[in-house]
């Protein structure tokens, strides 16, 4: 298995994400979407870092369980309930990232949702892995 990520120059630098990642490997794993309930299935978290970095840790317990790790994951959908305010935590949600899932970004979007499954979550992060 080799993911393999492409960041062209004649593109903006990528901060967080890569451009594109061409994934080679016999096996896919799609990730459901993950928000941040606890085990017993209630939304934790107050704030969008808080929700962000409990519905990260859920995608890639759901990987690891899987036989993954965060460097097999190929595309991530982030989808946020106020854009403005992901944007404005990115510093934050960056550092979440790299402290759960390191510093081999995947292909990754955030699309601004109205309202999530779970009335009171701000975040839902989906996925690809592509594991050997």
């Amino acid at each position: 298995m080799s993911l393999h990520r492409v960041n062209p120059s004649e593109l903006s630098p990528p901060t967080g994400f890569s451009h594109a990642v061409v994934a080679t490997g016999s096996r896919l794993v799609f990730l459901a979407g993950q928000t941040a309930l606890d085990g017993e299935g209630k939304v934790t978290g107050a704030t969008l870092p808080e929700q962000f970095e409990v519905a990260l840790a859920n995608l890639l317990a759901a990987l690891r369980h899987s036989g993954g790790t965060p460097a097999d994951l190929a595309r991530v959908t982030v989808y946020a309930t106020d854009v403005a305010d992901y944007r404005a935590c990115a510093a934050e949600l960056g550092r979440v990232w790299r402290r759960l899932a390191g510093r081999d970004y995947p292909a990754m979007a955030v699309i601004g949702a109205v309202r999530l499954w779970d009335e009171q979550a701000l975040v839902e992060l989906d996925g690809v892995a592509v594991l050997g």
